[in-house]
């Protein structure tokens, strides 16, 4: 385990951000990712829709991965430079394991579409949590690939828009601390 987790509050408190470059192996094995994906479907979900897919991009898939991003990368800029087409060979490569979290709302439903659209971002941070909890480490990327339409249909939900990638595995190094917001500019009480 990276810290005592002993508490929901201590969890909580001591999650951080990976970069996905700097992970190493082993990532969660098939039970722990199914704990971590099992966590991320217990967020809020008015009208019980369920409008978040979490598509799993295994490391046999990753080649393949690769070369769609390549090509819906030279769809928008036919000729790209080197170090572009190296980012996006190293985004697909990066961390042991990979999960495209996709947000698939149900446009004939009452729930309003911003309430959709935050769950799945729900499921995003809920993932992160419960890989925490798991004793790795996880990061929360978009790029330009979580805006292509052309990569959302590939991984099999046309229509859908990508939340983000979400990266797991054991930290090469400590994960950084970065500076959090002052407690008393965030929070306020109203006074009617």
């Amino acid at each position: 385990m990276l810290n005592d987790l002993s508490s929901p509050a201590t969890l909580a408190a001591t999650r951080r951000s990976g970069k996905p470059r700097e992970m190493v192996a082993p990532g969660p094995d098939e039970a722990q990712l199914r704990r971590i994906l099992t966590a991320a479907m217990r967020v809020p979900d008015h009208g019980k829709l369920a409008p978040w897919r979490f598509v799993v991009i295994g490391a046999d898939e990753r080649e393949a991965f690769a070369a769609l991003l390549e090509r819906a990368y030279r769809a928008d800029k036919p000729e790209p430079g080197r170090l572009e087409l190296e980012a996006v060979q190293q985004f697909a490569h990066q961390a042991p394991t990979l999960v495209a979290v996709l947000s698939t709302p149900k446009a004939e439903s009452h729930i309003p579409l911003w309430e959709q659209e935050l769950s799945a971002g729900a499921a995003c941070t809920a993932m992160l949590y419960a890989a925490h909890a798991e004793g790795f480490v996880g990061g929360w990327l978009t790029s330009w690939a979580a805006y292509s339409a052309e990569v959302a249909e590939a991984l099999g939900h046309p229509g859908a828009r990508i939340a983000g990638f979400i990266f797991l595995g054991t930290p090469g190094k400590e994960p950084e601390e970065r500076p959090r917001p002052d407690f008393d500019s965030i929070v306020s009480h109203w006074n009617g």
